[in-house]
């Protein structure tokens, strides 16, 4: 379900106004659009692998700065299009039963959000996806993941009419290899019909990993175009998140910020769309 916040859309931008593209005479009109993908790990600090030990608690209490740096999260939200996020928790006790999502598109001011709760840790802890829009989404979609471990799923908001319409998928892959590949093949079998897609988020591995190839194969997805490191946020060094664009879409750069304290930095990146893709 998407949720609308109650305040009217922005218009549209034409080809030609700040965030479109003009062409070349009998080019087909482009809309550029920045995304930006981010693992907020619930709004908990981590500035160095010590405090996965002694600031454990934060994972499980509503205690720290959560509410600060959600607040630091959705400025860096609001200089967006679309969002996708992993780890927003949906209401549960660490969050003072604050829906994160919600939270983050009430104070970026994103006209349209949802969200798919994936896991819940004895009502203590719950972990979601979540997906918010500057522009109306035509339907949204949800499916939960395969893997030997519940718990882990794949959001996808449709943006466009039929299946040259613009699709992004949000989803947080296991740490596992093997899981990560039912994991893939069942998000390629998605996707596979969508020649106009993004699939962004934390997938817990490289680009170039064997099972990143059933993506390569069975979709129009393309590796990423150049390497950003996201992970740790302290240090990075494994570029583990990922924003994958396919068909007609271009990338116009990429880049990583900091999300508040999350052990993840964010990915940012401008997305060439074709018009037509997208309802106006």
């Amino acid at each position: 379900m998407v949720s609308r916040m109650d305040t009217p859309p922005l218009p549209e931008l034409a080809p030609g106004e700040p965030g479109g593209t003009m062409l070349e005479a009998g080019a087909p009109p482009t809309r550029r659009l920045r995304v930006l993908s981010a693992n907020i790990q619930a709004g908990s600090s981590t500035r160095r692998y010590s405090d996965y030990v002694t600031r454990s608690w934060s994972h499980a209490l509503p205690a720290g700065r959560k509410r600060t740096s959600l607040d630091a999260i959705a400025k860096l939200a609001a200089e967006h299009d679309i969002v996708g996020l992993q780890e927003a928790d949906p209401g549960s006790l660490r969050s003072g039963f604050t829906n994160q999502t919600h939270y983050l598109a009430q104070r970026a001011g994103f006209h349209y959000w949802t969200h798919q709760p994936n896991r819940s840790v004895g009502g203590v802890a719950s972990s979601a996806n979540g997906l918010l829009s500057k522009l109306e989404p035509v339907r949204i979609s949800d499916y939960p993941l395969p893997g030997r471990i519940r718990g882990r799923g794949v959001l996808l908001g449709h943006f466009g009419d039929g299946r040259e319409g613009l699709t992004v998928a949000v989803a947080h892959l296991s740490l596992g290899a093997r899981s990560r590949l039912a994991q893939l093949s069942f998000i390629a079998e998605l996707l596979q019909d969508h020649p106009n897609a993004v699939l962004m988020g934390d997938f817990n591995c490289l680009p170039d990993v064997p099972e990143m190839e059933v993506l390569y194969r069975n979709t129009s997805l393309r590796p990423p175009e150049c390497i950003v490191p996201t992970f740790p946020s302290w240090k990075p060094q494994r570029a583990i998140d990922h924003i994958l664009v396919s068909g007609e879409l271009r990338c116009a750069g990429a880049q990583a910020l900091p999300a508040a304290f999350s052990d993840h930095l964010a990915l940012a990146m401008e997305i060439e769309v074709p018009e037509r893709s997208l309802r106006t």
